[in-house]
């Protein structure tokens, strides 16, 4: 199969993690005996320094001609001071817009190699795996109007949460068919009791699920569901969540499975799917050697197999990520006291060498 694949490297950590995310790939394609047409685009703050947009017209093209999108990471505090619509995260909005990219999803699956690695204790975090499915192209990311205005010391800020029975709609199917895939329980998280929204959100939820009588729906507050998210992680199998309620939730089930650089992440819904690692660009470390690429590597076997249907070649390398943390590979973030890290650069590598022994072990099988 032809991958034809726009690769936006962005900010930060974004081009290392996304490198060693190549080097996977390319050991799947040889594998698998897939060819790769790659090109690589600028967005976010690697956009502005080179021609002042933070998603310039030629990595639109680029990503629409593409079969699927690689994300890095974008953001920078050089550009905190710009105008909302000079930011690097303005580039990261479009871009989903322009994919139609209306759904996010979100695995956060505990490898059982890293049970000391979560905050929580093992037996409560043993066998957590949860699909975060969160709207992505409404609420108060999108909302208008949105402005600052009046005079400084007494201006006022106003961002719009707005969201149509469609869209509420067309990403409760895509939770509910994900549960169908899973262990049929869909958790739907709001806030109806004080959110117009919300109110809206359950009404509309409640009403798909009635057309899927094997799926379990249940209703929760955020607040609450962040609260059980920590005491009963196991519980939950599909989350389904607005765009901001998302977005945190999401980032808290990182800390449950031990470290957001884990996360990976599919933004599909539209004609090109757009796959990143959960993380954001992390300047702080950024250039050190030491981010984690398992996000990013993770990323890449979501793409082949939501845009791509490549099953096996996705196992492969999810398995090739379970095998090398089993063998005792960590990064810093996953070190902790027992563990001596590696660089972001070697945990790519001993994670191709793992996708090689796998696929090769899957085409014996096949």
């Amino acid at each position: 199969m032809l991958l034809k694949l726009t690769i936006l490297p962005g900010d930060g950590i974004g081009p290392e993690v996304t490198e060693q995310a190549v080097l996977v790939l390319q050991a799947i394609a040889n594998g698998f005996g897939h060819q790769l047409q790659l090109q690589h685009k600028l967005i976010g703050g690697a956009a502005l320094t080179a021609v002042n947009d933070p998603l310039p017209a030629d990595t639109i093209q680029a990503c629409l001609g593409s079969s699927a999108v690689l994300l890095g990471a974008v953001g920078s505090p050089a550009f905190d001071h710009n105008p909302g619509h000079l930011r690097p995260e303005a580039g990261l909005l479009r871009i989903r817009r322009e994919l139609g990219a209306y759904a996010n999803l979100r695995p956060a699956v505990l490898f059982p190699a890293l049970e000391d690695t979560s905050p929580l204790r093992a037996e409560i975090v043993r066998g957590t795996d949860i699909m975060i499915v969160r709207e992505l192209l409404g609420g108060t990311y999108f909302g208008q109007p949105r402005s600052i205005e009046g005079n400084p010391g007494s201006r006022v800020a106003v961002n719009t949460m707005r969201y149509s029975e469609s869209e509420i709609e067309r990403i409760a199917r895509v939770a509910f068919e994900l549960a169908m895939k899973r262990r049929r329980k869909v958790l739907s998280v709001d806030k109806a009791n004080v959110l117009e929204c919300s109110r809206l959100w359950r009404e509309v939820v409640t009403r798909v699920g009635k057309d899927y009588p094997e799926v379990k729906l249940g209703h929760q507050y955020v607040d609450s569901a962040a609260m059980l998210l920590v005491q009963r992680p196991t519980d939950f199998d599909v989350l389904l969540t607005e765009n901001m309620f998302g977005d945190i939730l999401s980032d808290q089930a990182g800390g449950v499975v031990g470290s957001l650089g884990l996360l990976a992440s599919a933004s599909i819904g539209g004609p090109v799917g757009l796959y990143e690692p959960v993380h954001g660009s992390a300047p702080d470390i950024a250039g050190k050697g030491i981010a984690n690429p398992l996000g990013a590597i993770l990323s890449v076997a979501m793409m082949l197999r939501h845009s791509f249907q490549l099953e096996r070649e996705a196992a492969c390398i999810e398995n090739a990520v379970s095998a090398v943390l089993s063998q005792g590979a960590r990064t810093p973030d996953l070190a902790g006291k027992s563990h001596a890290a590696i660089s972001t650069a070697e945990m790519g590598r001993r994670v191709v060498e793992a996708t090689r022994a796998s696929t090769v072990s899957s085409s014996a099988q096949a």
